[in-house]
């Protein structure tokens, strides 16, 4: 019996001279969970079907850059869970379209908006309003952040404003002080100095007999950062039509869309809005009161409840149970305490006030809270559990926190959500956003400055549930990392279009080296490597490093000359890099046919119909043909080489860049051909020249600066150094005697000129009799010149 039988007789199975091959396990997603505070071990309750609800905007105002680092965080992570990792999600995403905020900032404009349309001149009557709304706002607002010092005594208080408003501007430590006491003293003091001078003007407006409705209307648009508290205090029972609320949400619900759809995020499976579920948010408080837990949610009974397991409240951070501040926010400025059994209780239903929208309930008329909504629309559309739920971590303590506790006790589980994902906050330069600090930026304003792919390249560079500082140096590596990809892209893109057209040669060898085997075996690793980034909870900066790396690597393999380049292995990772890109959502527009690049189509090359050949090429045919006659024509004028050389320079940087088209010289004396939206070159074209315009100028300056100052040198050379300390060049008795070059030997009282004094006057009669020297021969130079 051989070897090999009796091992496999002895029930090995298997030859002992045969033994496992290592194996690369692998990676495992794991999810970085607010509720636990580690990072879990991501399964789905459903397979692969991920339920997800995402907490949406309350439109009452223009998205700020805050929101585009949480939106777009999420739908980075949403791609990546689709695109890369294969699951399938149902994503639904609410908007809050009535609570406080809304309810306070569309009264304030209706009721500014009707005082202007009512007011059809300027008189007395209209400035002792606005002056009773600065006081009031004063009162309110400003006073209160004033250090004693600074709050005026009666019958002083114009000269002080004046004075405090002129300190705002000239003493940065002044307002400093007075934000650390309120983070909005700097935008208040603003407020009431608009207000000021607005009055100031009006007041003489009408001394003057200028009181046409036109003055009524600039006094009210300048005041109506004031006035629209002080006419909400005194009107807004009269504020009843519900269409006032709704239209000012529905206005910034779609300008949040549209800054979405700038930014690229795509659109939410489902999106619902609180107004739309009413009557399914009362039937959810309906059930929770049964269960003996509301009207006011009763967060003791929450805890108190018996079950097979414990109900614990602020499950998230119970550390921020006890902070009044975020308390009151989270219950909002128009809800009362009453009725409250602990501090931490919270409203399910408010009723309505006068001035505010209402809907029938048991309880009367009245509005859902800020925490209901979320967990009745959520129920809703995803049942009685979800795997994540998505927001910023301000809403972590009281929102989700009261969304838990609501919902656990509607539902009566133990777990309502698996996943928690807070992204973090942003700060602007080190500081926390606020129009106050004059560092809010709103997304229309971010993308002005930015395009929507380098926003999201920043975000990407930051762990999503991290802090972020969004700093200019910061946005200037961005775009130093979008130029590596944009370059690399164009170079690969160039050289397949080359190799596609050329003439292929019979080669008898392989092109499959040492160099080809290493950057395969890069391109391996890497993909191994961004694997482990994502699922260590969606590491981005790590993978965005790690493509940015097997980039770079390429292109030290692409710097061995063309003529010693495998085309299909860089193809190859060119291709894996876009797709990758293109997960992270960093596409845009369909791809070209070798799959290679960002995607962008430029509006140049957009059609609508069937491509039109003959337009399409006839910008290019035209551009050739006029330099083949050029070339013909010195050709046949025996002109010089240098001229069309000239001819071939204005062809590659004049000629070809409206159309897309750049040569990029080479070495080998052949130019690579690189397709890039004309934009851009044109762009590059105009900064460069910009650039050389700008050098020309100061060289120019410069010149001019050495012109004037050899002029000035000049006209001190016309004084011969014999007379330089003789009278009128020096005073009349400053010196007596003099020697035969004219330097002094004594004073005017025929002192002798001390050793050390006659060193000095030497030593500036020598540069004078230098510069007299020079002047001499610049004369004598200009009356030889023809």
């Amino acid at each position: 019996m051989t070897d090999t039988a009796n091992s496999l007789e002895k029930g090995s199975g298997q030859p002992d001279w045969i033994k496992p091959i290592p194996r690369t396990p692998e990676p495992v997603l794991r999810v970085y969970n607010s509720m636990t505070k580690s990072k879990d071990v991501f399964v789905p309750m459903n397979g692969r079907l991920i339920k997800w609800y995402n907490c949406g905007p309350t439109v009452y105002d223009a998205s700020h850059l805050g929101h585009a680092r949480n939106y777009v965080t999420q739908d980075i992570i949403r791609r990546i869970l689709t695109d890369y990792f294969g699951y399938d999600i149902h994503f639904v995403m609410n908007v809050t379209d009535i609570d406080d905020k809304i309810i306070q900032r569309a009264r304030h404009l209706y009721l500014v908006k009707r005082l202007r349309d009512q007011s059809n001149s300027l008189d007395d009557s209209l400035i002792a309003d606005v002056k009773r709304a600065f006081a009031s706002y004063l009162q309110s607002k400003l006073v209160g952040s004033l250090s004693p010092e600074d709050v005026p005594r009666r019958g002083e208080e114009n000269a002080v404003w004046v004075e405090l408003f002129q300190k705002a501007k000239s003493d940065p430590a002044w307002t400093e002080a007075g934000t650390e006491r309120d983070e909005k003293f700097s935008m208040h003091i603003t407020s009431l100095n608009t207000t000021f001078n607005a009055l100031e003007v009006a007041t003489e407006d009408l001394s003057s007999g200028r009181t046409g409705k036109d003055r009524a209307e600039a006094l009210i648009d300048s005041s109506s950062d004031i006035l629209g508290p002080y006419l909400d205090s005194q009107f807004k029972a009269e504020v009843k039509d519900h269409s006032i609320f709704r239209s000012l949400a529905a206005y910034w619900e779609g300008e949040f869309m549209a800054d979405m759809n700038r930014l690229k995020v795509a659109p939410p499976d489902a999106l619902t809005r609180v107004t739309e579920y009413v009557p399914e948010i009362v039937t959810f408080v309906e059930k929770i009161i049964q269960r003996g837990y509301a009207v006011y949610f009763d967060t003791t009974a929450f805890d108190g409840a018996k079950r097979e397991w414990s109900h614990f409240y602020a499950k998230l951070m119970p550390w921020n149970k006890g902070d009044k501040e975020l308390l009151e926010e989270g219950e909002g400025a128009l809800t009362s305490g009453k009725g409250k059994r602990s501090a931490v209780d919270f409203a399910l239903w408010k009723a309505s006030k006068p001035g505010e929208p209402a809907w029938p309930s048991p309880w009367g008329e009245g509005r859902p809270g800020w925490h209901i909504e979320c967990s009745v629309m959520a129920t809703e559309l995803l049942g009685d559990n979800m795997d994540i739920h998505s927001g910023g971590i301000d809403l972590a303590f009281p929102h989700h926190d009261n969304e838990i506790a609501q919902s656990e006790a509607f539902h009566d589980c133990r777990q309502w959500v698996n996943y928690f994902l807070h992204t973090g906050h942003l700060h602007i330069e080190g500081l926390k956003m606020s129009k106050s600090l004059k560092n809010f930026i709103t997304i229309r304003e971010a993308l002005n400055l930015y395009t929507a792919r380098q926003l999201r390249l920043a975000f990407l560079g930051h762990l999503w549930n991290a802090k972020m500082d969004f700093r200019g140096s910061a946005i200037a590596e961005t775009k130093a990392i979008e130029a590596t990809f944009d370059n690399f892209f164009t170079v690969v893109k160039a050289l397949i279009n080359e190799a596609n057209v050329s003439e292929k040669k019979l080669e008898f060898r392989h092109h499959y080296n040492a160099p080809e085997r290493e950057l395969t075996e890069a391109l391996h690793q890497t993909q191994h490597a961004l694997r482990e980034a994502l699922c260590d909870s969606f590491n981005t900066p790590e993978a965005l490093a790690r493509l940015n790396s097997l980039v770079s690597l390429t292109n030290v393999y692409l710097g061995r000359g063309r003529s010693n380049v495998n085309i299909d292995v860089v193809k190859k990772v060119a291709a894996w890099v876009t797709k990758m890109l293109r997960v992270f959502g960093l596409g845009e527009g369909p791809l070209p046919l070798n799959g290679i690049g960002w995607g962008t189509v430029s509006s140049s090359q957009e059609t609508d119909g069937p491509i039109d050949r003959e337009a399409m090429l006839t910008p290019y045919i035209s551009v050739l043909s006029r330099f083949r006659d050029d070339v013909r024509r010195l050709a046949i004028s025996q002109a010089p080489a240098k001229e069309i050389l000239s001819l071939s320079d204005r062809l590659r940087d004049q000629d070809l860049v409206p159309l897309g088209v750049a040569l990029d010289d080479q070495e080998d004396g052949r130019a690579l051909v690189k397709l890039v939206d004309p934009v851009t070159l044109v762009r590059a074209r105009e900064e460069k020249n910009a650039a050389l315009a700008e050098k020309a100028a100061k060289k120019a300056a410069q010149a001019e600066a050495d012109k004037a100052k050899k002029l000035a040198k000049l006209e001190r050379g016309k004084l011969d150094p014999l007379d330089m300390f003789k009278p009128p060049h020096e005073p009349e008795g400053t010196y007596g005697i003099w020697d035969e070059n004219g330097l002094p030997l004594t004073d005017a009282q025929g002192v002798e000129i001390p050793k050390s004094r006659r060193k000095k006057l030497t030593k500036l009669w020598d540069e004078q009799k230098k510069l007299h020297a020079d002047y001499l021969a610049w004369t004598k130079a200009q009356s030889t010149e023809p």
